[in-house]
């Protein structure tokens, strides 16, 4: 038989503090796709990421910023990645994604440390 978690994990927002508001974590969610599981397979190997696959999606989770590596992705899949084509992958992310430079993206959790990529004309 399976057991059921009951209990309410959300806090009344009398409860909530801000300092338990503030996060540093940042992630991507990718389509389930050849390109997607390479990107996680690439991933899983660095220290401090959390890769999760779900039915049709993966999730790739760390705290402070991930650096993609455009090269490393490219050599584990065969062929060339480049940001835009990585851009294309990715479904959805969390925190601040930069090209910071044409090899990496980068999410950041932390924007001050993205407002440094950041240009403004």
């Amino acid at each position: 038989m399976t057991e059921y978690h009951h209990d309410n994990i959300f806090k009344p927002m009398t409860e909530v503090k801000f300092e338990d508001t503030v996060s540093f974590q940042c992630g991507i969610t990718f389509n389930d796709s050849v390109e997607s599981r390479t990107i996680a397979e690439v991933m899983e190997q660095k220290p401090g990421i959390t890769v999760t696959y779900m039915p049709a999606m993966i999730r790739i989770d760390g705290e402070g910023k991930i650096a993609f590596k455009m090269d490393e992705i490219s050599e584990a899949l065969g062929r060339e990645m480049t940001p835009y084509l990585f851009e294309i992958s990715t479904s959805t992310h969390y925190g601040r994604m930069v090209m910071v430079d044409d090899n990496t993206v980068t999410v950041f959790g932390d924007m001050n440390e993205a407002m440094q990529y950041i240009k403004y004309d």
